[in-house]
């Protein structure tokens, strides 16, 4: 375990500044003279408090009695399982120079190769979500799900601030709030600002690519008697970037044989790209209360969750149809060739009620939901734009659905079952789980039947259009875990075998010419393919030799390979990191200094269409194996941590770059660096 560590918060506007021009930035920025002022603010109001107040939070040896021992995190899931403590904030030194703990999704990614860009899972995981979904998912890793917002138990003020940045490509800013008022109710807000520039094509075009700003305001309350419990939320998020297509190759590019050299695609800044005029926009709002009351102490608990969402997917380009040039990312023009404006407006309700209890051997919940749902799909175009109805509004019927969970456990033994259904007359869809532990070994079967979301049923821009009628998604797993901890030593193994049939999945037209493949529409395995297996093995071991730590994790997988005509996944993840830890200065610093990589083996990594916000299986560009090695140092200061970190090191060694989708390369070598700072008083 490190010591603890800090919040990472900014992103100011899409210029970003050499490290030299920063602090001059900081201070000019509109945006940042404001997150400054609301920080002053929130500074005056812990001094405007009583003395009283400073009173407690000092001993009489002058010390803190408040920190990351006193400030407690509590989640939805915590109360629905009867938790009304929590955990403790994090405060650990050990990821904050990891990437991919920068955003809420904290899974291995396929992305285009920069900060803030379209993503989807790289690794096999079922699906859990029944019913009406919009199918639009490749910038969920940076809005903060229901499952990610944080409700605070603060015995004084708590104040959270982190900002990292990648020098001049990332950035990342949050600040946060939360106190308690009168020990029963607690207030906060969180807010996060991050964006990215331009790696590749900013010679004579706009620098800025990605602006992601999210605001959350939460509220938790507890009853003198300890007996009803609320918490609540009000987030946004608004996510904006300007797509580029991925680098077009030139001639000077092409070999006498007619192939791409794709070792002279790493000119970043002096590359051409196949779009210089599109947006995508993801805007979602949610506003959701969860709140339950013990009937008859632990063992009868009612509750509802309230929850309403929002999510609107705008595309743009105002040159869709650049004179001389094909663009792959558009077969044809439907509506317009001066411009393309779609979009589509997902809205839900739903209400859920249910009953929970504990007890020292057994917990259950049982739970009923409603949800009614809009979609409404349409195409702007023209001067000035003229709205066009692509498709009726869909208003779905609504949707009803029963679940719950049962566990029993006694000493070393436990099992589980969860599930949930929605009944249809057409097609069931549920997902059902078992799960059994004894000791360090458990094991869980999983089946699912899920309907096509409905992007996968229905879709109709200026470039794309298509009326599905397709099968649930149907998925049998078996996954078996041993894990043990042998002293200063973890490890963990985890084997995951599934069979699925009738997969939905988006394809190149077979038609397409080679130089201009492009997204066909969404498909459904069908004939020999209708069914097949996935079989992965993840290893995991963490262990340290004296101030030395080391760990590592890798996941094999087989069955998603080339030959795979719908799903594919690299047969080898993983990553690793070996650093030294201690003491310097008489234990006023906490220091660890190391190399960390990450490693996945050649594949046929999936395309991106993003008129439609969708990653399709292509044929014709396969990935070599990367290895990418980054160096860093950590330190701790009582409540700051800090990280200098010099990512891809490794650049040119033996290329000068790799990709992360076809003809999208990823950033080259860079300083990251990054602040997080705790204020427990």
């Amino acid at each position: 375990m490190g010591r603890p560590g800090w919040p990472p918060c900014l992103v100011p506007t899409f210029r970003f500044p050499p490290l030299a021009d920063f602090p001059l930035l900081f201070f000019r920025t509109s945006s940042l003279r404001l997150s400054l002022l609301l920080l002053a603010g929130l500074l005056g109001l812990g001094l405007l408090r009583p003395r009283a107040g400073h009173a407690q939070i000092l001993d009489d040896s002058t010390r803190n009695r408040y920190g990351a021992r006193t400030t407690f995190i509590l989640k939805e899931r915590d109360l629905l399982q009867g938790d009304t403590v929590g955990r403790m904030v994090d405060s650990t030194l050990t990821r904050l120079p990891q990437q991919r703990y920068w955003t809420h999704d904290t899974t291995f990614q396929q992305t285009l190769g920069y900060f803030g860009a379209a993503s989807r899972p790289l690794l096999w995981e079922a699906n859990r979500q029944l019913g009406a979904r919009l199918g639009r998912t490749v910038f969920d890793q940076y809005a903060r799900g229901p499952e990610d917002v944080n409700y605070y138990d603060t015995k004084s003020p708590y104040t959270f601030f982190r900002f990292f940045q990648g020098n001049p490509y990332e950035q990342v800013f949050e600040l946060g709030y939360a106190r308690s008022l009168k020990k029963r109710f607690n207030v906060g807000f969180n807010y996060e600002r991050f964006g990215a520039n331009k790696a590749i094509a900013v010679s004579n075009t706009k620098t800025g690519q990605v602006e992601h700003n999210n605001f959350v305001f939460f509220a938790r309350y507890q009853s003198l008697n300890n007996r009803y419990h609320a918490m609540g939320h009000f987030a946004t998020a608004r996510h904006t970037l300007a797509e580029q297509g991925g680098i077009r190759p030139l001639a000077s590019d092409t070999l006498a044989d007619g192939r791409i050299d794709l070792s002279l695609l790493f000119d970043y800044q002096r590359e051409v790209v196949n779009l210089t005029n599109a947006k995508n926009r993801d805007s979602r709002d949610r506003v959701r209360l969860l709140h339950s009351y013990q009937l008859l102490g632990r063992g009868l608990t009612a509750y509802h969750l309230f929850n309403f969402s929002r999510q609107l997917n705008r595309y743009t380009d105002e040159q869709p149809a650049p004179s001389g040039v094909r663009n792959p990312f558009y077969p044809i023009n439907r509506l317009s060739s001066a411009a393309t404006d779609d979009r589509a407006e997902f809205r839900q309700f739903e209400n859920t009620v249910g009953v929970m209890g504990q007890s020292q051997l057994v917990n259950y919940r049982l739970y009923g939901r409603y949800r009614t749902y809009s979609l409404e799909t349409r195409s702007a175009y023209g001067a000035p734009p003229v709205v066009r109805e692509a498709l009726p509004t869909v208003d779905g019927p609504s949707q009803l659905f029963a679940g719950g969970t049962a566990a029993f456990q006694y000493r070393q033994f436990a099992i589980e079952t969860a599930g949930e259904v929605k009944p249809s007359t057409e097609q069931l869809e549920y997902w059902l789980s078992g799960r059994a532990r004894l000791g360090f070994l458990s094991g869980e079967v999983l089946l699912t039947s899920a309907a096509p979301t409905l992007t996968e049923q229905q879709f109709s821009g200026n470039h794309f259009a298509w009326n599905t009628d397709f099968k649930n998604v149907n998925v049998q797993q078996l996954r078996v875990r041993a894990a043990r901890q042998l002293g200063r030593h973890f490890v963990e193994a985890v084997g995951t075998v599934a069979n699925v049939s009738n997969y939905i999945y988006y394809s190149v037209d077979p038609i397409s010419q080679t130089d201009q493949i492009h997204m066909d529409g969404p498909r459904q395995a069908s004939g020999n393919a209708d069914k097949f297996q996935i079989s992965s093995l993840m290893g995991h071991y963490r262990g340290s030799v004296g101030h030395l730590f080391f760990e590592t994790q890798a996941t094999v997988t087989l069955g998603a390979g080339s030959d795979n005509p719908a799903l594919r996944i690299p047969a080898v993840v993983g990553e690793a990191r070996v650093y030294y830890q201690g003491y310097l200065f008489k234990k006023a610093l906490f220091g660890q200094v190391g190399v960390q990589g990450y490693y996945q083996s050649r594949w046929k990594a999936y395309d991106y269409s993003p008129s439609t916000q969708q990653f399709f299986v292509q044929d014709h560009f396969t990935i070599r194996s990367v290895p990418v090695a980054d160096v860093f140092l950590n330190a701790d200061i009582k409540t700051v941590g800090v990280f200098l970190k010099m990512s891809y090191i490794n650049q040119f060694l033996p290329q000068n770059g790799y990709f992360a989708a076809p003809y999208y390369a990823a950033l080259p070598r860079r300083l990251q660096f990054g602040l997080r700072w705790q204020f427990f008083n």
